[in-house]
């Protein structure tokens, strides 16, 4: 029997060791709450999909991504998946935020190299 991989990004106890206090995920003692600004946007995206921009060969830099936090932002991964994302986290490598799956938002991490690029709103 063939066994699909688990996806670090899909994993709950991988999310909370990764991004601390962010809410949907289990606490553990002696972790800080989350922020009060780290909740789900309570309104959907704004209905259109923006034109991508240039693509990017490298990875994409924290610093510019970080500029987009909390605010919507529309993402172009390598593998030509896209979304609206509205990030609440900037780490050197990861983003951590919420994911627009069409009809609410979802917890949702990634590691910055997946992303092709980003524009935010």
């Amino acid at each position: 029997m063939y066994m699909y991989p688990t996806y670090h990004y899909e994993d709950p106890i991988f999310l909370e060791r990764q991004f601390p206090g962010i809410p949907g995920l289990p606490q553990f003692p002696g972790q800080p709450g989350p922020p009060p600004s780290s909740q789900a946007p309570t309104a959907p995206p704004p209905a259109f999909i923006p034109q991508q921009q240039t693509a990017s060969t490298f990875a994409v830099d924290p610093g510019a991504i970080s500029f987009c936090m909390f605010r919507n932002t529309f993402i172009w991964l390598n593998n030509g998946a896209r979304f609206w994302y509205y990030p609440i986290f900037v780490g050197p490598r990861s983003v951590a935020g919420f994911r627009w799956n069409g009809r609410f938002w979802t917890i949702f991490g990634i590691d910055t190299r997946q992303i092709n690029s980003f524009s935010c709103f």
